[in-house]
């Protein structure tokens, strides 16, 4: 087993990251994280994150509530039959379905438009390669 200490591996973008950002100087060569956590490019990505977090499960919280709140205290509205044996009640529970389905293709679009392009940015600067 050789125990010969490795340089760390040249990586071109170390030199466009800045000090501190691409390499702290170690001697396996590992992205300085504290550097990337504290970075205007990694805060972005956590307000545009947060942004999108937040209104969302408010959203679908509130209507969630909504359906355990009727379904519990509003009998007469939630067995009200709409055809056959399919009353407003089951209608209410395939729409907490559909509902979770739509947030799910919309944070899909949303981190394809929006966070994937930080996410690489931040890549770049850090000298990590696309795995």
């Amino acid at each position: 087993m050789n125990n010969a200490v490795r340089p760390p591996a040249a990586r071109p973008s170390e030199r466009a990251a800045g000090p501190g950002f691409a390499d702290r100087g170690d001697d396996i060569g590992e992205p300085d994280f504290q550097a990337i956590q504290q970075s205007p490019e990694f805060k972005l990505l956590r307000r545009r994150l947060l942004w999108f977090v937040f209104p969302m499960s408010a959203f679908f919280l509130c209507w969630y509530m909504t359906f355990v709140l009727f379904s519990a205290y509003d009998h007469e509205f939630m067995s009200r039959k709409l055809f056959g044996a399919v009353n407003i009640g089951t209608v209410f529970g395939l729409l907490q379905f559909v509902s979770t389905m739509l947030i799910v293709l919309t944070y899909r679009r949303y981190a394809r438009k929006k966070l994937d392009p930080q996410v690489d940015r931040i890549h770049e600067l850090a000298g990590v390669g696309k795995k």
